[in-house]
């Protein structure tokens, strides 16, 4: 019976998850990237609002005169629908860290997220998200950070989409070099819903 149970909660979670897997890459950059639903792990939380996440980034050095070496960032993000309206709207909190010119750069940037899910038969997502960090939440050597991206996918199956997408990522060091484009790139990918 307890068994039976067991199942039946776990086939109950899997049909709500929210989870997501994803993978960036164009010619030069390759990025992967993974969200956690936290309203699957508490009934506290409600599902679909609440994320934490993980990414890396090996991003070329093709955009800047600097040599970057990989990306990490660990985020906090929770959204909510506007009124049954197909728009999204969240808030964020990331914490990066990459090496650049053998610098070390780390920053705290807070972020707006929109989302906006078009109304046709195959299930399509335009997406746009903006981060920054100021000198108060910029550590180590690093002075600022200004990141935006827009991307739109299509579920092309159940639970799995293509995604089209540009990313700018810049960083600003302490140093006479100024604000290093970090990436500027499109990219193309896929996304898994488990």
């Amino acid at each position: 019976m307890l068994k039976k149970l067991g199942l039946v909660i776990l086939s109950a979670v899997s049909a709500f998850a929210m989870h997501s897997a994803e993978i960036n890459i164009n010619d030069k950059d390759l990025e992967i990237a993974t969200q956690l639903d936290l309203g699957q792990f508490s009934n506290s939380v409600e599902p679909d609002t609440t994320y934490i996440g993980i990414s890396y980034l090996n991003g070329s050095d093709d955009y800047s005169n600097a040599d970057v070496d990989g990306y990490v960032e660990a985020c906090f993000l929770m959204k909510r629908e506007i009124q049954d309206s197909g728009v999204t709207f969240g808030i964020g909190l990331k914490t990066n860290y990459t090496k650049i010119n053998d610098k070390s750069f780390m920053s705290l940037p807070l972020g707006l997220e929109v989302g906006y899910k078009v109304p046709v038969e195959m299930p399509v997502v335009l997406n746009a998200k903006v981060y920054y960090a100021p000198e108060s939440l910029s550590f180590s050597k690093a002075e600022s950070f200004f990141e935006y991206r827009v991307d739109a996918s299509v579920e092309v199956i159940e639970r799995g989409s293509i995604i089209l997408g540009y990313r700018s990522m810049d960083t600003n060091l302490e140093n006479s070099w100024g604000t290093i484009h970090y990436n500027r790139s499109a990219y193309f990918g896929f996304k898994f819903a488990f």
